[in-house]
């Protein structure tokens, strides 16, 4: 909830006593930042100053509040090189304040132009990318263990309607978060002309962006004719109002998340670097059988199910897209449409680098290789690792298809029922150098334990409806040439395992 006395109208009363400014505005946020746990005793906190009044602030603050929260300060710069000049000038900027206050500085910088355009990328999307993978490193090194953001209740507000202009649904009402891993935004729920306020009282000054008064851009047309409109004509609460909203609609989707993730673990599986479930989890059919007629003649309760298996394809596409890139509401409902109704082969391209494709009775998505198109007619993942045996047990890891082979030495006594029962098991003394690890290929032939002749590998994938999709990279193992082992079938006839054994090879398959 926010603050009652002073927060977000403490500017117009307190304005009049520069100190009662300060002292309300620091007490709030002592007191905002201890009760969410933001802070705790011993953090190394690197603010990150652009130069700018809302930053400038946060950094005056907290050297203000930082024994109080007994933390260690430092000041993190990114300079993005978009104004030439003036981008420069606000790094020297920062640079002396950090010297003024006798903090540490930290400062980068990337030609954000120039990275935006060999990505392809909207310029706002790759800036915030760039600055963000900055001071993910900072703590990542250990020179940080949180990074202090200055976004406020107006940034709040600004981003709810941008995200409404835009269409979004619970996520994006959502707006900014307040964590989001080492990061905090302890002011958003501060005005920011309350900050301005602060500074002048602090006789501090700060560094103006000419781009935030473009009003071509649609944050700045938000923030210079939109909120204000909105404040004057409609509502004076309006930036109140729609933060309030943003912390519901967390509360809301956090909850959703929780139930979701729990669903999801028990129907999605790992598939050839992909995720895949099966068609009937995903629309909740099997579900709906279990309830009575009623509740599937219900078209309220069908529109439940509904939003639950949107939010399931969000949560698969989230978790496995290689690159940036929004998944909009057509996206997700293609992605049903080809579950209801789609024929085995059929698939559709997403944002993100990511493919989704109808495989018999279950949708697989993956994401896409090197940029290009996914699925057949796309170039194979091809690797080849060798393997020699100096040690009971010898992982492999192949990153190509996100996961490690472990290849364990066993003894074998033929009194084992349980051990030498096992089909996949290899003798080792029957195999020969060089052993290799690699993806399957055309032509590949292997003879299963209890099958009379050799078959194409191909055939044998058939028959167990393995799509094209799926047995891209598809593992076996050759020694001297010829195929040992493949993944999903027995051993090889002249390979495997029996009552002469004295030694066998088991392989487990692990994701990295």
């Amino acid at each position: 909830m926010f603050w009652q006395i002073g927060w977000y109208d403490g500017v117009q009363r307190a304005s009049r006593d520069s100190t009662a400014v300060r002292s309300t505005l620091t007490q709030h946020l002592l007191e905002h930042v201890q009760k969410e746990r933001y802070l705790l005793p011993g953090d190394r906190v690197g603010v990150a100053v652009s130069g700018g009044a809302d930053s400038v602030a946060l950094l005056l603050l907290l050297l203000e509040l930082r024994e109080k929260l007994g933390i260690v300060l430092s000041v993190v710069h990114f300079n993005h090189k978009l104004r030439g000049k003036a981008s420069d000038g606000d790094e020297k900027f920062v640079a002396r304040l950090a010297a003024k206050h006798g903090l540490e500085f930290d400062s980068a910088s990337v030609y954000v132009a120039k990275k935006a355009k060999n990505e392809r990328a909207n310029l706002e999307d790759a800036a915030r990318r760039a600055r963000y993978d900055y001071f993910r490193s900072l703590v990542e090194s250990g020179a940080c263990t949180r990074i202090a953001v200055a976004h406020t209740a107006d940034d709040q507000a600004e981003t709810v309607l941008a995200h409404l202009l835009r269409g979004t649904g619970l996520t994006g009402i959502g707006g900014i978060h307040p964590m989001a891993g080492p990061v905090i935004r302890p002011l958003l729920k501060v005005r920011r002309a309350e900050l301005r306020a602060y500074l002048r009282a602090r006789k501090q000054l700060w560094r103006e962006d000419a781009t935030n008064r473009d009003t071509k851009r649609m944050r700045a047309r938000i923030r210079k004719k939109l909120l204000p409109l909105l404040e004057r004509q409609f509502q004076p609460a309006i930036v109140e109002h729609l933060t309030t909203f943003a912390d519901l609609a967390r509360e809301d989707e956090a909850f959703f998340n929780t139930v979701l993730e729990e669903h999801m673990a028990a129907l999605v599986r790992e598939s050839g670097g992909g995720k895949k479930i099966a068609v009937a989890d995903l629309l909740w059919q099997k579900r709906n059988r279990d309830f009575n007629t009623e509740f599937t003649k219900n078209t309220e309760r069908k529109k439940d199910v509904t939003a639950i298996s949107k939010r399931m394809v969000r949560k698969i596409v989230e978790s496995i897209k290689p690159r940036a890139g929004q998944l909009g509401a057509k996206h997700v409902e293609a992605v049903l449409k080809l579950a209801r109704s789609g024929q085995s082969g059929n698939s559709l391209p997403l944002p993100g680098g990511m493919g989704v494709r109808r495989e018999n009775d279950a949708l697989v998505f993956r994401a896409n290789r090197d940029g290009g198109s996914s699925g057949p007619g796309s170039a194979p993942r091809e690797y080849e690792y060798k393997i020699d045996f100096t040690t009971e047990t010898q992982d492999v890891r192949v990153p190509e298809l996100g996961c490690v082979f472990r290849l364990r030495v066993i003894d074998w006594p033929p009194e084992r029922g349980e051990t030498s029962s096992d089909t996949t098991a290899l003798d080792r003394d029957r195999l020969r150098s060089p052993l290799v690890l690699r993806n399957w290929r055309p032509g590949d032939r292997l003879r299963p334990l209890g099958h009379r002749n050799a078959h194409k590998l191909k055939r044998l994938l058939n028959e167990k409806r393995v799509s094209r999709w799926e047995r891209d990279g598809w593992p076996v193992l050759t020694s001297g040439g010829v195929l040992a082992w493949a993944r999903g079938f027995p051993a090889a006839a002249e390979f495997a395992a029996d009552q002469r054994t004295r030694a066998g090879i088991v392989i487990a398959e692990e994701q990295l």
